[in-house]
């Protein structure tokens, strides 16, 4: 087994109260509504384990399921690490965060997600791999985003969004 990894990071303005975007990602139910891949999230307090649909990685099936330890900053910040249940093994987890702040036109956005995943496939697969998973995150982002502010009735503020 070996570890691909990769991080992206976004940010945007969303023409929308910041409350209203927090109740949003702090929702366990909702969130699986709105973003892609992402099939259920099972909260025990600050735990909560994500799970995803069944995806192809060079031809090796996966289906991601993974423990966060989730710490909130009431209505501002969220930073999550991955955090497996004693005893078990996790072949993915996520480590990052999200970050809102009042501006003049809505809510700034910001999110980093560094996601691992270990698969049985050689180093050398690396460039593929790790190629494909910015590709779905990237995808996924987007359509989070679309789904978001469909969800809120809002707004992206136009020239607002950096990906990185």
């Amino acid at each position: 087994m070996n570890r691909f990894t990769t991080t992206t990071e976004s940010e945007s303005v969303v023409a929308a109260e910041r409350a209203a975007i927090w109740a949003v990602i702090t929702d366990p139910v909702l969130l699986p509504q709105l973003t892609p891949l992402l099939t259920s999230i099972e909260t025990d307090e600050d735990l909560w384990r994500w799970s995803m649909i069944k995806l192809k990685v060079l031809g090796v099936g996966i289906q991601p399921t993974f423990t966060e330890r989730m710490r909130f900053t009431e209505g501002s910040r969220i930073d999550y690490t991955h955090e497996p249940p004693a005893g078990s093994s996790e072949y993915t987890g996520a480590e990052g965060w999200y970050v809102l702040e009042d501006v003049a036109d809505g809510t700034h956005l910001s999110i980093r997600l560094t996601l691992h995943v270990e698969l049985p496939l050689s180093r050398l697969a690396s460039p593929a791999v790790t190629g494909l998973m910015n590709l779905t995150l990237q995808r996924t982002g987007d359509r989070f985003v679309t789904n978001l502010l469909r969800h809120l009735g809002a707004d992206e503020v136009p020239g607002s969004r950096v990906v990185r």
